[in-house]
């Protein structure tokens, strides 16, 4: 795979940045990427400031290279996640879920590097004029949050390549090389992958979970709750307790509950949790390593560049 500004930019061989998960994303996974030469990112979302400090720490210790945190602005504890990151100096900060604003230049100041991610071209060019180094744009097919107007990663990044002059990152339903060489050809500096990360073994994902990914096909999840906040999830039981609620005009916060993610994603309940992946899941039929999927991303980009 070829360099690109994103490489220069983040100091890492590959154009791949692992998605920031809640409930997957801890150091194993991250520093078990950034050693293969992606960007890892602890998913802090899920953690409070005291376990994403333990989380930072171990990933320095097992791993040299540049890895990122991932924090969605609206989480209750993201001023403290700020004050432990700058403390631990992490070389890179990914926001999501919030103006980009907030934090940016805060980070910058004491010379972090800073990503947002953004569903749509306009909130792209904000984060350039928000002082943002490089941005992350996701289409719908992503699991987890996602933006309201359902548009694909494939119309996303041509017209991104046209709207801004930093860095971008192109991002939902990316899981085989040959998107990866798509993606770079249609204008993205690089890919955020989730899915299939959350699927390998140094995820901190329950297998109950992993096997949900490995055996969906294409269409077996949706984007719901998008008057509240979208996201992407399995068709689940809890999928048609929120469908149900929509429709009979229930209260949506008494259906969902707290810890509905934490529920399916790491303690395993197909039922009642929350689980959120993505489309590309049809795709995915065994759970590997990140080793062995990095090695399996370049020998399938190499051979869609041959074949091309």
């Amino acid at each position: 795979m070829k360099s690109t500004k994103l490489t220069d930019l983040l100091g890492i061989k590959y154009p791949i940045i692992q998605g920031g998960m809640v409930w997957v994303s801890g150091h194993k996974l991250a520093s078990a990427v950034s050693n293969e030469g992606g960007l890892g990112v602890l998913g802090a979302g899920s953690m409070k400031p005291d376990l994403l400090r333990h989380h930072i720490k171990k990933c320095k210790n097992t791993t040299s290279k540049p890895f990122a945190v991932n924090i969605p602005i609206f989480s209750a504890y993201s001023e403290e996640q700020v004050k432990v990151i700058i403390e631990e100096k992490v070389p890179i900060v990914i926001t999501s879920a919030g103006s980009p604003k907030k934090y940016t230049q805060l980070f910058k100041e004491v010379g972090i590097i800073v990503g947002h991610v953004v569903p749509s071209v306009a909130l792209g060019q904000k984060c350039e004029q928000a002082g943002v180094d490089f941005v992350v744009v996701e289409g719908f097919e992503a699991g987890g949050h996602n933006g309201r107007d359902e548009t694909t990663t494939m119309c996303l990044v041509p017209q991104m390549a046209q709207a801004i002059k930093i860095p971008f990152a192109a991002a939902g339903g990316i899981g085989h090389g040959s998107q990866i060489l798509a993606c770079l050809a249609m204008g993205a500096d690089g890919v955020q992958i989730g899915t299939k990360f959350a699927c390998s073994l140094e995820s901190s994902a329950h297998i109950n979970y992993k096997n949900e990914i490995i055996k969906a096909t294409e269409s077996h999840t949706a984007l719901v709750l998008k008057d509240l906040m979208p996201v992407r999830i399995a068709k689940t039981q809890f999928y048609n307790d929120i469908l149900e609620a929509e429709k009979s005009g229930k209260d949506l916060q008494e259906v969902l509950g707290k810890g509905r993610a934490k529920l399916g994603i790491f303690e395993g309940d197909l039922d009642q949790g929350e689980l959120e992946f993505g489309q590309i899941s049809g795709l995915l039929k065994n759970c590997l390593s990140v080793s062995s999927i990095f090695d399996q991303f370049i020998k399938e980009y190499n051979q869609a560049k041959e074949d091309l």
